[in-house]
């Protein structure tokens, strides 16, 4: 490194206010009941320029007392005084400022951040002391050419050799200044020549002024240091005294901290998108939910605010000539309901002027069996008539017949949905099938007719001859309904009314039952459209809510990941509040772009599906809404992981793997 002019000489170290000052510092950890001791009452003092090594073996405390000297750890018992404060009264932000202002660390393992360049590495420091990006760019790219590494800037650390990855950490240590250079076993990953480089290094930084403390079992890399500290089972067993330091050439000025709110969440954010740059794949997982969440509102809530007329085409569909007589008194709405129709009803209705023709129904669920397959469906017991009455045609066989209900056959007729399940792609007519138990042959299977706007499937069917169904399936008489079809150019009204008087004639002047035609049907839809697009709302909700519980767990996942990295910050100076606004802004910004895409997509996927038949309607209340639950999402679901990130003990996080 470049030589610099001499200042004044300093007083000797003994004559000099120390420090750093250790009393009868202890550091225990509590495994459950078992207590281990790694430092054991160490009175330590170290003055400013000195070059000291702190030697020994493997567990005799040496770095559980750097972690503690670099602030990055709290001694159990016992004081520690740097620049004449008492340590103990700082909070986590207070030895952030610390750590920033007045120690650099060179670790063994370098503990680079590995997404991140050799500068933006170099500059983390200045970052949480609110250094303008001009200004750190250029004292980084100094930094880096006097240890020889200006064409190294652009790098990534696993783009560089261990010596070079080392020489870039002792520049990040330089970056705030470096009053104080921690270094533990900075040698003990690199070859013999990288090794010798990085102790003349220090050497350097020695006669720079700088305080150097060393940590290592190395003898040959001690005798590198003027002062040589031997530790031994958590106590201090050699120690030769402070010594004179070196004549200092570079002045440490106060710190001045130019950081603020703005420049704070701007680095944040900057930090958290390279961050998600560097995992697209992950980043693009968290994004999906999110984009399937929001996309799922926009696109419902705009089929649910054109299903109205969708479930009218369809009921319209099926048979607007259609009439459905119910048991039950007409204001009970069928919730008073008893066992008040029977066939003679049916036979009676088939006798007024103006039905096409009636159909009693009978109908509950069934398991029916093929083989080895099972599918649960619901049974319908009808009458031959069916498929004029609903003009619903047999793709495949015949419907069974007058003959088959007045000999109670066991013959079945399956929809589409249901000849699948247990058939596949075989033609099933001819075949036997057991419905609860009942041995059935099938005839027929019916045209597929869909699902209703509602969503359930008119093919997950299978009709049998009501008589059949009484005695052999439901074990009742009485009917549940009866569908009377009005031959067409007769008034539908007029119509009602006549089947209205004879069924009330039959029951004695009872109005025990209640009819409905097609128009009061629609009347119904209409009044629960809102419900239906709230519904709809609702489920797709659901999927933002599943997004956002995503979001939470990828970032959880990440914290995991980044412990490390986390550790690195904090070491480097990392107040609590720029970890959470790190991950905080992470999590935003997944969402905020998870939002944008799934209402491009929601958007998209409703004009699909009106361009392929669906009724869609648009409005900006669900995108506004949609994209609004996606930002807040982020927000709630990605506080928790940045919290945790935030209050990780920078000890335990560089230990991490």
């Amino acid at each position: 490194m470049k030589a610099e002019p001499q200042v004044a000489e300093r007083a000797t170290g003994a004559s000099q206010a120390p420090l750093i000052a250790l009393a009868g510092v202890t550091r225990s950890y509590h495994n459950g009941e078992i207590e281990t001791v790694a430092l054991a009452g160490v009175d330590l003092e170290i003055h400013a320029g000195e070059f000291v090594a702190i030697i020994g073996t493997s567990g005799s405390g040496k770095s559980t007392l750097m972690n503690i000297l670099g602030c990055l750890d709290r001694p159990s018992a016992g004081r520690y005084r740097f620049m004449g404060q008492d340590v103990s009264n700082l909070g986590p932000d207070e030895l952030a400022r610390v750590r920033r202002e007045d120690f650099g660390f060179v670790f063994q393992s370098y503990n680079l951040i590995p997404g991140a360049t050799a500068a933006e590495n170099v500059e983390v420091p200045a970052i949480y002391a609110g250094v303008p990006p001009a200004e750190r760019h250029a004292r980084a790219a100094e930094l880096l050419a006097e240890l020889g590494l200006s064409d190294r800037t652009g790098h990534r650390p696993n783009q560089l050799s261990g010596g070079q990855q080392q020489r870039v950490s002792i520049a990040r240590a330089l970056m705030n200044g470096g009053r104080i250079i921690l270094a533990d076993e900075p040698t003990g990953a690199l070859d013999t020549k990288s090794g010798d480089d990085v102790m003349r290094l220090m050497r350097e930084l020695s006669d720079r002024g700088h305080t150097l403390i060393l940590i290592t079992h190395d003898r040959e890399v001690a005798d590198h240091a003027d002062r040589i500290i031997e530790l031994r089972d958590g106590r201090i067993v050699s120690d030769p005294g402070p010594c004179d330091p070196t004549p200092a050439a570079e002045r440490f000025e106060p710190h001045v901290d130019r950081s603020s709110p703005a420049g704070e969440l701007l680095e944040a954010l900057r930090t958290g998108l390279r961050s998600l740059r560097a995992n697209v794949f992950r980043t693009v997982l968290t994004l999906l939910g999110i984009v399937i969440g929001v996309a799922s509102v926009i696109a419902m809530l705009a089929i649910g605010d054109g299903a109205r007329q969708d479930v009218i085409d369809r009921i319209s569909a099926m048979g607007s000539n259609l009439l459905t007589v119910r048991p039950g008194t007409p204001n009970m709405r069928g919730r008073d309901v008893t066992a008040t129709l029977a066939i003679e009803d049916v036979r009676a209705i088939r006798e007024l002027p103006g039905v096409l023709a009636a159909l009693p129904d009978m109908s509950g669920s069934a398991t029916v069996r093929h083989g080895n397959a099972d599918h649960r469906t619901s049974a319908n017991g009808t009458s031959a008539d069916f498929v004029i009455a609903r003009t619903w045609p047999v793709a495949r066989g015949t419907f069974f017949s007058a003959e088959d209900e007045a000999r109670y056959a066991t013959v079945a007729v399956l929809g589409r949905t249901v000849a699948d399940a247990l058939f596949g792609a075989a033609d099933p007519v001819g075949e036997y099938v057991v419905i609860n138990n009942v041995l059935f042959q099938i005839v027929g299977v019916m045209s597929p007719m869909g699902s209703t706007s509602w969503g359930r499937d008119q093919d997950d069917v299978i009709f049998v001859p009501w008589t059949t169904g009484s005695l052999r399936l439901f074990g009742q008489r009485h009917l549940n309904s009866i569908t009377v079809a009005v031959a067409e150019g007769h008034d539908i009204d007029a119509t009602q009314a006549a089947v209205h008087a004879s069924v009330l004639a039959r029951h004695g002047g009872v109005e025990d039952f209640n009819i409905r035609n097609m128009a009061s049907i629609i009347e119904r839809v209409s009044e629960t459209q809102q419900t239906m697009t709230i519904l709809l709302g609702s489920i797709a909700a659901i999927s933002l809510l599943v997004g956002g519980i995503g979001v939470m767990n990828i970032m959880l996942v990440s914290v995991t990941e980044r412990t490390r990295e986390i550790g690195v910050r904090m070491a480097t100076g990392a107040r609590q509040r720029n970890i959470l606004q790190q991950f905080l802004i992470e999590a935003l910004t997944v969402s905020a772009l998870g939002g944008v895409i799934g209402v491009g997509a929601g958007l998209g996927t409703a004009a699909l599906i009106a361009w392929l038949g669906t009724p869609i309607q648009y409005s900006l209340a669900p995108v506004l809404l949609a994209f609004g639950c996606a930002f807040a999402t982020g927000l709630v679901f990605g506080f928790l992981p940045a919290r945790k990130a935030a209050r990780l003990d920078p000890v335990t996080a560089l230990a991490s793997e």
